[in-house]
Parts: structure tokens; C-alpha cells; sequence
């Protein structure tokens, strides 16, 4: 079996997990605790890859990635290089389609710490900055955690934004989603299992992991 898709598919998402739960986190602060108009535009705006076909988010990321997008038409000028098909590309990708399930769960823990918590933490004067360094963060571990193993899982088994930002080239964007998909495709059904059942089998060990985050969080509550 080739192990060159899995391997690029656990790179991919150990750095999408790393760059969003650094990037989710304050913007998953922000949501829970502060109001402001278009509010609900925004979060509206944020879980929109949860509704969307993942084809559709990835057409609408070709254009704007792509050498006559604006971000891609820029990004070529700058560095002369291009980002569709390209593993810089597909990171790209996957940080737009994984958000949603980085917010989320931190959201939701964020919300359940006791307001008391960081009324104390305003009386004696520290700003909404070091409270969410100090108090909020320590508070939210658990949902912290499950965020990452949520967007790691998620990564993992990315297909059709993959596919149109990425296509399949071996060693840069073939992940392993693609290699079944092709795998099936030629009839190779062995392979195609084999990789079936690596992911299959990261997909519960995470899950598990996910309850026993949750058990543990209800225990000590």
C-alpha cells in the first residue's frame, strides 16, 4: 500500500489544526462574549461551509485563488508562484471549510464558564485580553481539545474542496480521500480498502478520545 496519501493527509491536517485553533480561539472569544451589529451575519457567515456543498465552497475558492483572483492573482505577483494545486493551497482550503468546527466547540465552552469568573477578573483590573489568557482559556481546556480533534478528523477526510483546489498530484496534493476515490476508480479495491480502514480506525480513536474528554469534563464538574 502507499502510504505517500496518508501521510500528506496527517500533515495537512495537523497543520490545519495547529493554525486554526490559534486563529478560532480569539474570534470564538469574541462571539461568545461581545455584541456588535451583523453579529448573526457574521456567524451566519462562519458556519456557511457547514451548509454548503463542499464542490460549491471549493468552485468559489478556485476563482478567488485561482491566477485570476484577486488573492491568487496577488499572491502570484508577489512571489511568482501560484496557490491552486499546490499544498499551500489546499491548507488554504481546508482552514475555510474546517472553521466552523474550530469555533463551535470552543464557542460553546467559552459560553459555560460562570460569569462571575470574569466579573472578578474586570474588578481587579485586567483587560478582555488577559482575562482570556487567565481565565477563559484555563476554563475551556476540554473544549479547546475537542475543537482540535474535530478539525483534525475533519481534515483527514476532506474530499471535493481537496479536489478542486488541489486536484491529485502525488506527494503535494493527493491525499488520502483522493487515493480511495482513484483507488475505486481503477478497481483497486484492496488499496482503497486499506486506506478505508487506517482512516476508519483514526476516526474512532479520536471519537473515543472526544468522550472521554466529555466524561471527564462531567465528573469533575
Amino acid at each position: 500500500m502507499d502510504w505517500q496519501p496518508l501521510i500528506l493527509s496527517a500533515q495537512l491536517a495537523c497543520l490545519t489544526t495547529v493554525l486554526l485553533v490559534g486563529l478560532a480561539a480569539p474570534l470564538a472569544y469574541f462571539l461568545a462574549y461581545f455584541r456588535f451589529a451583523g453579529k448573526s451575519f457574521l456567524e451566519a457567515l462562519i458556519n456557511l461551509p457547514l451548509a454548503m456543498p463542499p464542490t460549491v465552497l471549493g468552485f468559489y475558492l478556485l476563482v478567488v485563488l485561482g491566477p485570476k483572483g484577486f488573492i491568487g492573482h496577488t499572491w502570484e505577483v508577489l512571489t511568482g508562484s501560484y496557490l491552486v494545486f499546490t499544498f499551500l493551497g489546499i491548507i488554504i482550503a481546508s482552514l475555510i471549510y474546517s472553521l466552523p468546527f474550530a469555533i463551535q466547540p470552543m464557542k460553546t465552552a467559552f459560553e459555560k464558564i460562570d460569569r462571575r469568573l470574569l466579573e472578578s477578573a474586570s474588578v481587579l483590573g485586567l483587560s478582555p485580553l488577559a482575562a482570556f489568557f487567565k481565565v477563559v482559556i484555563p476554563n475551556s481546556v476540554s473544549g479547546i481539545c475537542a475543537s482540535a480533534i474535530l478539525v483534525f478528523v475533519h481534515t483527514m477526510g476532506e474530499f471535493g474542496v481537496i479536489l478542486m483546489i488541489g486536484g491529485s498530484i502525488p506527494g503535494k496534493t493527493r491525499v488520502a480521500s483522493i487515493a480511495i476515490y482513484e483507488a475505486v476508480e481503477s478497481l483497486n479495491y484492496r488499496a482503497a480498502g486499506w486506506m478505508s480502514l487506517v482512516l476508519l480506525l483514526i476516526s474512532y480513536a479520536f471519537l473515543l478520545l472526544i468522550n472521554h474528554l466529555n466524561r471527564s469534563k462531567t465528573h469533575g464538574a
